[in-house]
């Protein structure tokens, strides 16, 4: 059945009207153009998750490539973790299939030269400070640097002898020839070359001049016959310049199936989060998180470590939709499409986070019986498992007060409870230390309600959760919470710093955990819930055979919402 075109966002209308007009010979070919210059985030995720949708929607082609045109700030770490986000976010093998700008610069290089021969680019000795200083005002022209009257002949040489290491860094740049005047900045002779006598990840020593992204972008897009070119809005005004470069060129200036154009998207911006690379980057120098990989971070390695998942990410990428304007979207919705997911495919397991022992007095000692439990209650092909109970339990600390307000429905003195899967048992009191800590609770049980279930029909309001202590496995557990306190801690008119919004207690670390046997041989691509707790996967860094660690990856339900609707 065909889609309305109400129910299509405005990319894929466009996309639709240009396959009815026969444009780019039917062809639909999207990228997604990273920089190595940082890990990916979730607003990098939007954008793959688009583009990597438009071409698996209209059975096209999706590239990725590598914009890697600075290397003052890129790394092959960065690379290969692009790559691994890439592929673990789409589900599809990229194996011989990356593309990089570096493998196109000896063609972009021979295209300057076809620009210097027209007239239409010129070799400037400006620096970088005069180049501002002589970039004039919306009502005053540029002021040229001498190399815009030089005949092409002139600025050729210069520009060969730029290749060939003859200048230092910031003596020479190569800049188009456009328009001294133009309301948009982006067209007053825009840099296409600067020198930096570094090595490159990919083609090491042998270039000292890198082209500048506009000037790459739309000839990569070309070269890779790119149809629809889709970037965030920040990149609206620099259109007009992706065209015009293209225009100069022989080979792309008639409009044609190989004609990549440029479309624009509102970028992704959540609350309680940072998404600018640079804070994040000082975040990570600082210590102020473990690393990129931190799960408090908003990268996509930081949310797989986390235990999200990409179908959550797809869909949550798919509920917000694709937008014209800029706009915040809540991070409840995210947190929310991880929950979604979890609750269809995750495995239930008990877990004791703060454990107190209860111990059922009239329980044999010694006896141990193993009870059926299920695994999933919203998928019964994942069946039942077999989960040891015995004399001494350990239970939440919080699932016992001994002098409890009315409407207390767990563990309190002569309160019956149902035990999750076992027991209904009730409580007959607890055992302290000298500071008056509880240590033990006591209990009888009734052993007619096995399963759970009551024989004479009486009900219990409770249930909880428990672990039989001699079967427990200890386990690490920590508890992730949002990074920042405030919901805009990224706010241009807030003069404080953002670290100062950091979130004291974004992350609590539980040592001492008890868990259900069965979790002892939990892998690290399984996801659990522990019932009446929250979602959790094992630590893919840190847990081992001699120490396990499970990462929480979201609480059962927001208790941020109660929080902020309390203040």
């Amino acid at each position: 059945m065909t889609e309305s075109k109400s129910s299509l966002n405005f990319l894929e209308q466009i996309i639709e009207e240009d396959l009815r007009i026969g444009k780019h010979d039917g062809r639909i070919a999207t990228r997604f153009p990273p920089e190595p210059n940082g890990y990916l985030h979730i607003g990098h995720a939007k954008s793959i998750c688009l583009n990597y949708g438009l071409a698996q929607k209209y059975n096209g082609t999706f590239t990725l490539r590598f914009d890697d045109t600075n290397p003052s700030k890129e790394e092959i770490e960065y690379v290969e973790s692009i790559i691994e986000d890439v592929q673990w976010l789409t589900g599809d093998d990229f194996t011989g299939r990356v593309q990089f700008a570096a493998d196109y610069f000896e063609q972009m290089y021979l295209w300057a030269e076809e620009l210097i021969l027209k007239g239409k680019a010129y070799v400037c000795d400006q620096t970088l400070e005069e180049m501002r200083a002589h970039r004039g005002t919306p009502d005053k022209p540029m002021i040229p640097s001498a190399g815009r009257d030089f005949s092409p002949e002139q600025n050729l040489e210069l520009f060969r002898q730029m290749r060939a290491g003859k200048f230092d860094e910031g003596e020479r740049t190569l800049r188009a020839k456009i328009d001294l005047a133009s309301p948009n900045f982006n067209m007053r002779d825009p840099v296409m070359y600067r020198i930096l006598k570094m090595p490159h990840h990919r083609t090491g020593d042998k270039w000292c001049i890198y082209p500048m992204y506009d000037w790459a972008h739309g000839l990569e897009d070309a070269i890779e016959k790119i149809t629809h070119s889709i970037c965030t809005l920040e990149f609206e005004h620099h259109r007009p310049l992706y065209d015009w470069f293209l225009d100069q060129i022989d080979e792309f200036s008639e409009s044609g199936a190989y004609r990549p154009r440029q479309y624009e998207f509102a970028r992704l911006n959540l609350t309680y989060t940072v998404m600018s690379k640079r804070k994040l980057l000082e975040l990570v120098k600082n210590a102020l998180v473990s690393g990129w990989n931190d799960p408090r971070m908003p990268t996509i390695c930081g949310y797989r470590r986390r235990g999200y998942t990409p179908e959550a990410i797809r869909a949550f990428c798919k509920e917000i939709g694709v937008a014209r304007m800029n706009s915040t979207i809540d991070v409840v919705k995210l947190e929310n499409a991880i929950r979604d997911d979890l609750n269809k495919r995750a495995l239930r397991r008990m877990g004791v986070l703060r454990p107190v022992k209860l111990v059922i007095d009239n329980y044999p000692d010694g006896q141990t019986e193993q009870l059926e439990a299920v695994n999933n209650p919203e998928n019964e092909s994942d069946g039942t498992r077999l989960v040891p109970f015995s004399k001494v339990l350990y239970i939440e600390q919080d699932d016992f007060m001994e002098d409890a307000p009315k409407k207390y429905f767990r563990l309190t003195p002569g309160r019956e409870v149902r035990l999750r899967y076992a027991y209904y048992v009730t409580c007959t009191g607890c055992v302290k230390d000298a500071a008056g800590n509880v240590t033990e609770v006591h209990c009888t049980y009734d052993p007619a309600t096995r399963g759970g279930q009551s024989t004479d029909g009486r009900r219990v309001q409770g249930t909880i959760h428990w672990v039989s202590a001699e079967h427990a496995v200890t386990a690490e557990v920590r508890l992730y919470d949002r990074l920042f306190t405030k919901e805009n801690p990224d706010d241009p008119q807030d003069p404080t710093d953002y670290k100062d919004y950091l979130n004291p207690d974004s992350l609590e670390v539980i040592a001492d955990a008890k868990l259900e046997p069965s979790l002892a041989d939990a892998t690290i691509a399984e996801r659990y819930q522990f019932e009446r707790i929250g979602y959790f996967c094992v630590d893919s860094v840190d847990s081992s055979s001699e120490k396990l660690v499970f990462n929480r990856t979201a609480s059962l339900r927001d208790s941020w919402a109660k929080i902020e609707k309390k203040g």
